[in-house]
């Protein structure tokens, strides 16, 4: 049976306004069409259907959010910043060597005081050749690096060249500007190699982006800025470099409670980046602090050891006897 056509109707046509109900099939049965009149749904779904329309003016990232009807916008913002916006936490770093770059991250996602869990993944693999970190909130640093992965594939695609890592920052800093203030929570690095070297920026929902040699990012930051400062050097091997990057990130999670899990080594170089390793911070506890075998465990922890609680026992004994 052939259906008749549905356009879309619009204010100016006349016919918009008596659609006809029923329509005659070549078989001969009436089939009742008049549920695609707006009319016969109720006022409540053209009002919703006009309403969805006069939302969408302006550009893509506008018509998606609609500011609250207060006053003073800024103070609002202010004001319940804290309502949707949980503490987080991580640590993240990355740095730039003779032979490459050097990413580590730790696993640990936080709600405030809850680990809510151990095995988050905070390297987001853009491309062979690119790679984005995780901090802040997990699902958007999750969404916008897939979709800067994305961006970069469509101009891989229309230019017929792979894209520089400043010009991938540059898309993710630009996505991020255009949403300022609208409750994203994200601090990033873009970390890989093109024709131009080894490059490393560090990107944030503010629409900050700064190119840099190193940087940590995260609650524990500042904890494996004091090892990645001590330790770094621009002529290290890669074993050096990986052993830097895992160490300090192994210290920010031995000092900083929102940070954990295991410890997630990547280096990156001219041939595209390669996971190194992937180890519990609880065994690299023991690798970097062994315990020393000890041959009475009461007095090495302080309360009285087998020998003087013999001793103390048999001068009780004689003076007992006496």
């Amino acid at each position: 049976a052939r259906l008749p056509a549905l356009h879309r109707l619009h204010d100016g046509d006349a016919r918009a306004r008596d659609p006809p109900a029923r329509a005659q099939t070549m078989n001969g049965p009436t089939l009742d069409f008049s549920f695609l009149d707006a009319t016969a749904r109720g006022s409540m779904a053209s009002k919703h259907v006009d309403e969805s329309l006069d939302a969408i003016d302006g550009n893509m990232h506008e018509c998606n959010f609609k500011a609250p009807a207060v006053e003073d916008f800024e103070g609002f913002q202010r004001e319940v910043i804290n309502y949707v916006k949980p503490n987080h936490g991580t640590t993240t770093l990355a740095f730039i060597f003779e032979h490459g770059i050097v990413v580590a991250v730790d696993s640990r996602a936080s709600q405030g005081p809850y680990i809510s869990s151990q095995t988050v993944k905070k390297v987001i693999e853009i491309n062979p050749f690119l790679l984005g970190t995780m901090a802040g909130g997990a699902a958007d640093c999750q969404f916008w690096q897939r979709n800067l992965g994305i961006q970069c594939r469509l101009h891989e695609l229309e230019n017929g060249k792979r894209i520089t890592v400043r010009a991938a920052s540059k898309l993710l800093a630009n996505t991020l500007y255009s949403y300022k203030g609208k409750g994203l929570s994200m601090g990033t690095m873009v970390a890989g190699w093109d024709l131009n070297g080894p490059g490393l920026y560090y990107v944030d929902s503010e629409g900050t982006r700064l190119k840099g040699q190193r940087f940590s990012v995260g609650s524990g930051s500042l904890f494996a800025y004091g090892v990645l400062d001590q330790g770094y050097k621009w002529d290290l091997t890669v074993e050096e470099a990986c052993e830097l990057g895992r160490r300090a990130i192994y210290h920010a999670t031995f000092r900083d409670a929102f940070s954990g899990g295991t410890v997630s080594v990547y280096h990156v170089g001219a041939n595209g980046w390669t996971k190194v390793t992937g180890d519990d911070v609880g065994e690299l506890h023991f690798s970097y602090y062994p315990a020393t075998p000890v041959d009475d465990v009461d007095a090495h922890c302080g309360g009285e050891g087998k020998k003087e609680a013999e001793a103390r026992a048999a001068t009780e004994a004689s003076a007992m006897e006496t």
